[in-house]
């Protein structure tokens, strides 16, 4: 095998997923935390500030679907072609996939610089919290280069089979990020206090870093697929390929950041304050069970690839299984959790009593369907390894934004808890599509197969080896 790369096609399965997926969810928790490192610290300087960096934060949650298309792009393409023993094709796939980020995040980055007053105006701020709002994002805007490369970075490494790389130059960004927040913010020394600007260069610079690191490491000896080059003229066929795959998952998470922007103004409708702040904790809350699901999707998809680029599709299958019963077990305790002790969990972040009881209400909900949403998204790694990753996009897409219509009638009988149910039941049905619609992929799969090796054993052809399923 190529240097650089680990061959996920050999090898005990439940370990080789275990060491690719435990990294993958620790990047997440980590890029999670970049987020709530910033707030913590500009929480200090009112709300007014913490109103301005939120609004900042949706956009910025919006824009990162385009790094999406070419991290997904990335982490199937050359999973395959790893695969099937084609090392040059993946390094052109790695090519090509940085090339589209980059192309991407100047697009976006232009768009946010030059369009920010438009764009901060939707929110309706005050005059004052738009300023620092529109100064904020400008800022960051320049950064997207560095943000948009690194996680495609990730989605290189996560294909070759070497997830640690990405966790551990993410968590060296977080601590830089850390340490500057508070010099920058407040100021020391001879450093000027710059309020929320102070934030967005402490991230920005802790962007470049992770960036500078990744390019480093891809520039040692042990990098990954020989140090291919970042930036080339893109071929139509690879370029179409790759957006093929990752375009669905990043309309996918666009909408869904979409539909909870609105969600929450329905919230705020029949809630107020309290009905917007039980779905936004409360979805931080739910995001430790999601980043987990996830971590295991994305090292699914992996894993899936290289195997099923190597004809290994049972190898594969057995992947799924292990995932599901893991994935699965977690899904019934995290829903126990929610359920009797869910205002305990809330009050740990809002002590206020009002808040928790609501909050309590949020995740008891919710808490019915998180084995659902973990068998969604862990069959969504199934989808995507195999290269199918439209079937997923449609179903989570429909459902989500089945959404509105559900909360909005729901609201209008039982009050605010009428969008949790709303958000509950189409996880739940996101849980039982997806999975039933991928048996149905599966047997195509197979059949196809078997009609391969009909028509070589026709032709006189002789019998593969036997796959290594161990």
């Amino acid at each position: 095998m190529d240097i650089g790369i680990r061959d996920l096609t050999e090898g005990g399965i439940f370990k080789q997923l275990t060491k690719l997926a435990l990294p993958i969810m620790a990047t997440s928790f980590v890029q999670m935390a970049y987020s709530l490192t910033d707030m913590a610290w500009v929480g200090r300087l009112g709300s007014e500030a913490v109103a301005a960096i939120g609004a900042v934060g949706i956009l910025l949650w919006l824009t990162s679907s385009g790094a999406i298309l070419s991290k997904v792009g990335a982490e199937v393409s050359i999973a395959q072609s790893i695969g099937a023993k084609k090392m040059n094709e993946a390094r052109i796939y790695a090519s090509h996939t940085s090339t589209i980020a980059f192309i991407i995040s100047l697009l976006f980055g232009i768009i946010l610089f030059f369009g920010a007053d438009h764009i901060i105006a939707f929110f309706k701020l005050e005059a004052s919290i738009a300023e620092n709002a529109c100064n904020y994002l400008r800022l960051l805007s320049t950064a997207l280069p560095f943000v948009f490369l690194s996680l495609t970075f990730s989605g290189i490494y996560n294909a070759t089979g070497r997830s640690t790389i990405p966790f551990y130059l993410t968590a060296l960004g977080l601590v830089c990020n850390m340490i500057l927040d508070p010099l920058f913010i407040f100021g020391i020394g001879f450093i000027p206090s710059m309020g929320i600007q102070g934030a967005a260069y402490a991230t920005w610079i802790s962007q470049a870093f992770v960036f500078c690191l990744f390019v480093w490491q891809m520039k040692q000896d042990n990098g990954v697929l020989n140090r291919f080059p970042y930036l080339i003229k893109p071929i139509y066929t690879y370029t179409l390929r790759i957006v093929q795959l990752g375009f669905p998952v990043a309309m996918m998470n666009l909408i869904f950041a979409f539909m909870n922007m609105y969600l929450a103004r329905i919230a705020s409708i029949y809630g107020g304050h309290i009905g917007v702040t039980s779905q936004t904790t409360g979805g931080q809350i739910e995001g430790i069970t999601w980043n987990t699901s996830q971590g295991f999707s994305t090292a699914l998809s992996a894993f899936v690839a290289q195997n099923y680029a190597a004809n290994k599709m049972e190898r594969a299958k057995r992947a799924y299984l292990y995932t599901i019963l893991l994935m699965s077990s977690l899904g019934l305790f995290v829903s126990i959790a929610f359920v009797f002790f869910g205002e305990t969990i809330f009050g740990v972040l809002v002590p206020q009593q009002e808040a928790k009881i609501a909050g309590g209400e949020y995740l008891a909900i919710v808490g019915i369907s998180q084995i659902f949403m973990m068998l969604e998204l862990t069959t969504q790694g199934m989808f995507n390894g195999v290269g199918r990753t439209l079937p997923p996009a449609i179903i989570s897409i429909s459902l989500n934004a089945a959404r509105i219509p559900f909360a909005l009638l729901l609201a209008s009988q039982m009050g605010v808890v009428g969008v949790w149910w709303a958000i509950s039941i189409s996880s739940f049905l996101k849980g039982i599509i997806i999975p039933w619609w991928f048996s149905r992929v599966y047997k195509d799969i197979s059949k196809s197969k078997k009609n391969k090796l009909d028509t070589i054993l026709e032709q006189g052809g002789s019998l593969p080896k036997k796959a290594d399923n161990s």
